[in-house]
Formats: C-alpha cells, structure tokens, sequence
C-alpha cells in the first residue's frame, strides 16, 4: 500500500524515539528522564475519587455532550474569567481531548492545503507536524536573541494565503513567558490582517508572573480573531485521561466542532470529570504543585550554574530547560543518544523543535524529584 507523502517526510514522535533508546540501555543505574512533559506526582485525592466514581457509573462509557459537559464548560469559563479578568461565557468553551486536539480542530478550520501558517520557532512539534499533515506552508518566526518574537517580523511574513499566528506562553521547549505588550501587539496584526492569533496556554499556570497573561479577552471583539487553547494536563496531573479546550467565538466553536466530531466525536467522559473535579476541590492543590515546580527550577538552575560537561542552560519556564550542548563535532541526536545509552540522562533533541541542528536539547526538569536533579550535574560532567 501507499502512505501519504506528507506524512512519510516528517520526523518520528520524538517522545516515541527517546523511548525506543531507553528499550536498549545496559547500564543498571537509574536513569534520569528529563524528556516527555507529564506531571511525575499523582492528582489530587479529589480527583481520584471522582474518576474512581465516574468508573463505576453506569452511563460512564457514553458520549458526552459533543461540545462538552455543561458543567465542564462552565467551570472553565468561570476559572479563565478569574484568572484573566475576563468576561468569557460557557458557549465560548469547547472541550477536546487534550490540547493537542484543541489545536488540530482549530488549525484544520482555518486552513486548507496551500494555505501558510506562522509557528513561532523553536515551535512545539506536534504544531508543525500537525499543520504538515493538513498541506499547510508553514513559516517559521526566528525570535530574537532573547527569545521572543517580533510582531514586526511576523507582519512581513504575512501574504494573502497566511490564515494563522500561533504562540506557544510558556513556550515549549523554551519555558519562555511572552510578556502581554507582545502578545497584544500580535493580536492587532491579526486583527489588521484578518487572521487569527492562536495561543497554546497549556503551562499559565506556571508563570512567574500571577498578573494575567494577557487582557486580549476584555476586547469586545476578540472572539473575531483570538483563540486560546488550554489543557488540564499539566494543572491538575492527569495528562493520560486527555482534556483540553478550545476559548472562541461562536464561529470557532462552531467549524472546530465539525472537526472534532470526525477526529473523536467527543472528548471521553472521564477526563473531563477529572478535570472539573480539579476546577471545583483541587485549586489550592494546583497552587502547591506551580510552587512545587517553581522551585524544581530554581534548583535546575543552581545545579546547571557552572555548565556541567559544558551544557548551557539558555532558557528555562514552565516544565523545560532550553540547553545547549557543548559538541559541535555531534549532530544534537548522536548527542542525545550517548547521553542515554552511556550517561543515563534521557532529553530530547533540539532538531524536534528547529528546522536546523542549533545544538539545543530540551530538558523537562519538573520530571525529576530533588535528589535527581541534584544528581544531573555529575552525570552531565560525565560526558563532558
């Protein structure tokens, strides 16, 4: 049989091949995984509970409401109004599984093959992957040596067949927080062209700042060209139950719910209990668990001070550490290899978030329990 091509030419899941090396490892120390982005600490006990409820409930395995459960999307217009000082309403609130899915309905309603889309770099993956998949011509923003982007830079990237900007605050692989002036002034180049601003805000609630992240929805009109996408994952550790949402206006909601019904249908039951468990008993809990990862931070940063084996820490935020590593003789996934197959320390390479080999891997540091990250210094020394 025959495979579309489109699909054949992009890389492999990078998550899925830093797996594939863990399977081939010798060595019996520990390892270090700093590479896939999941919470390493169970949910809430209100949570729990009530995925162990809903398991046991008889209706449990039917769809849900196709938009999502009431009760769901009113939860998560009511915490978004909190945390932006908002004014969104449940009808603005569309549940998918997962982020990841929030994005592929909404990227997939906006554009068709030939269509351009703007991906700020170093860009989340799946977004590239995903809009490659759709046709789309992707365009890559470069940000400046501080990591952020320029709206200017993206105006001049903008043509008649461009239909999107997204932003990834805080960014993967970055940890980057884009500041709200930023976000504001490309949300008037949307507005100005007439496409939309679509922002990933899976890790908000890892800010620095507790401030909103932008006052984009206190615009009456921003359900004309804003979309913001959101996960549970990450704020309320259950990332495997896949529980998302896409905030627009009725048009969004509207097309993005024609691709969900084709993609999923709906999103499952369980996870969005899960999640409005979280939303309704677990807000101090998620509170603790941003401290908790701050300081998971503060503490990759000490140990990386001194570069150990010669990696840099460039940038970091949210779950990552952005690191260059210290081997221009390597490609980045010869480097990558070796520091699992004879280190221990398992990351993912740059090259999954560049168009080029920058001689950056990621680290998602909020994997590691103290002592680890305590430990990484000397393994990294190893290599070096």
């Amino acid at each position: 049989m025959r495979f579309s091509k489109r699909v054949e030419q992009l890389i492999h899941s990078p998550i899925g091949a830093a797996h594939a090396l863990v399977g081939i490892r010798t060595n019996e120390r520990p390892l270090l995984d700093l590479s896939q982005a999941a919470p390493s600490f169970p949910p809430a006990d209100a949570v729990m509970e009530r995925i162990a409820e809903t398991a046991l409930e008889a209706d449990a395995g039917r769809y849900p409401p196709q938009p999502g459960l009431p009760q769901l999307r009113e939860s998560v217009a009511n915490d978004l109004n909190a945390g932006y000082a908002a004014n969104i309403e449940p009808s603005d609130v569309l549940i998918t599984a997962g982020c990841n899915q929030a994005f592929c309905c909404v990227t997939s309603a906006l554009t068709s093959p030939g269509d351009q889309a703007i991906l700020v770099a170093p860009f989340y993956f799946n977004h590239d992957m995903w809009l490659k998949i759709e046709g789309v011509d992707v365009q890559y923003l470069e940000p400046k040596s501080n990591l952020l982007p320029d709206p200017e830079q993206a105006q001049s990237l903008i043509t008649d067949k461009t239909r999107l900007i997204t932003l990834v605050s805080p960014g993967n692989p970055t940890g980057v927080t884009i500041p709200k002036k930023i976000i504001h002034q490309f949300a008037e180049v949307a507005r100005h062209n007439d496409i939309a601003l679509v922002i990933d805000e899976t890790y908000r609630s890892f800010r620095d700042e507790q401030t909103p992240a932008h006052e984009l929805f206190s615009d009456p009109s921003w359900r004309d060209h804003v979309i913001s996408l959101h996960s549970f994952s990450k704020d309320f550790a259950i990332p495997g139950y896949r529980c998302g949402a896409v905030i627009g206006g009725n048009a969004t909601i509207t097309e993005a719910l024609k691709v969900l019904d084709c993609l999923a249908i709906s999103a499952p039951r369980i996870g969005q209990e899960a999640a409005l468990a979280g939303l309704r008993h677990a807000q101090q809990w998620r509170i603790e668990q941003a401290a908790r990862i701050k300081n998971l931070e503060l503490q990759f940063l000490d140990s990386m001070k001194d570069q150990p084996g010669g990696f840099k820490v460039i940038s970091s935020g949210a779950y990552f550490g952005w690191v260059q590593h210290p081997r221009s003789d390597l490609t980045t996934e010869e480097v990558v290899r070796r520091l699992v197959l004879e280190h221990d320390v398992l990351t993912i390479p740059g090259t999954a978030f560049t168009s080029s080999d920058q001689a950056m891997i990621r680290m998602s540091f909020a994997n590691l329990e103290p002592a680890q990250i305590e430990e990484l210094p000397s393994r990294l020394s190893e290599f070096g």
